[in-house]
């Protein structure tokens, strides 16, 4: 098998011949390739370098397409901070006053050039590899997750408690923005499409409110990737125990999760429908732990599913830049050295 065949074996719930990486590590890929993240975010050629460079280093089956969580709040004119060596991040609310979300204009952010970046990257890799791996173009925010951006996080936590009829018309407003995302990011050739909807988890709200405002949303964006003929994966970071069983009734493909939720409660909930994408600390394992520390982390990783196709092996959430080389080789080797 290829990469692009073990990836999709484990999606389709068959067991490849060996476990599959694929890593969230555009940050670590940049460092490596010496380049920093205006360089990244600005070259779709830089960009796409770099990952190729990743992926032939490490030896891994996927490649993960990612730039930042500023994506689509810039496209709709979010204000923006763009660090050279720094992910972009928001800092202003779009809207001052949810009263007036019925101002917000329709956009076609087809017309960011941040946009045709993310999408050029794509098509690069999917045109340098040849479907010998397995591509995945992350389409930046869940609805909930841009929703947030625009009235910023804590302003649309008052807004969820105090004025749910207008927090609805933005949550249909940012579903539609997430959607065209996603339609476009399938056009460009990705193998399988993602988002991030990591406000909408327990450390930040409810299950509760995650169940009103976050999952019927998440559901409307898994259906269009799967009508847009792609399989479909959502990262939400932190503790999600929570909430598991209302995330396994969205029909998503894949979830992909931190070390913060029991690997036990994953397993339990979701490995005969649900392949896994993680779950190893990125930061306090892979950066800052030690090769064995790496090791039994990836381990214990493995005998949990043990006789189960359902793992692509993964950091929970981003590699950070620094994360030793040694590290990232003895998690990837310890995941591509382990029988099946």
């Amino acid at each position: 098998m290829n990469g692009y065949e073990r990836i999709k074996a484990a999606l389709e719930g068959r067991m490849p011949d060996r476990r599959p990486v694929m890593l969230h590590n555009f940050l670590h890929a940049a460092e490596l390739a010496g380049i920093n993240m205006k360089q990244y975010r600005e070259s779709p050629e830089l960009a796409a370098r770099s990952l190729i460079e990743s992926v032939e280093r490490y030896g891994l089956d996927g490649v993960l397409f990612d730039v930042d969580t500023a994506l689509l709040a810039s496209a709709i004119g979010v204000k923006t901070d763009y660090p050279d060596d720094e992910p972009a991040r928001t800092h202003e609310p779009l809207l001052e006053n949810l009263a007036d979300v019925d101002s917000l204009q329709q956009v076609d952010i087809s017309k960011s050039v941040r946009v045709q970046h993310a999408l050029e990257t794509v098509r690069i890799l999917k045109n340098h590899f040849k479907g010998e791996v397995y591509v995945r173009g992350n389409c930046d925010q869940s609805p909930f997750s841009l929703a947030t951006m625009v009235r910023t996080p804590a302003n649309f936590m008052m807004d969820l408690m105090l004025d749910e009829e207008n927090s609805v018309k933005l949550l249909r407003y940012t579903t539609g923005i997430t959607k065209q995302m996603i339609g476009l990011m399938a056009e460009a050739g990705a193998d399988m499409l993602s988002n991030g909807d990591s406000p909408a988890g327990p450390d930040m709200i409810s299950p509760q409110m995650y169940r009103t405002f976050a999952l019927p949303y998440e559901k409307i964006v898994s259906d269009y990737s799967h009508a847009c003929g792609k399989p479909y994966l959502l990262h939400i970071c932190g503790n999600t125990d929570l909430i598991l069983e209302e995330m396994a009734t969205i029909g998503l493909d894949a979830v992909e999760l931190d070390y913060k939720t029991p690997i036990d409660r994953i397993y339990g909930v979701m490995h005969d429908t649900c392949t896994l994408f993680g779950t190893v600390d990125p930061s306090g394992v892979i950066t800052f732990g030690s090769v064995r520390d790496v090791e039994e982390k990836t381990i214990e990783l493995l005998r949990r599913y043990d006789g189960c196709p359902r793992l692509v092996v993964n950091a929970g959430c981003a590699i950070p830049r620094n994360a030793p080389h040694e590290n990232v080789k003895k998690f990837v080797e310890t995941a591509r050295n382990w029988a099946l």
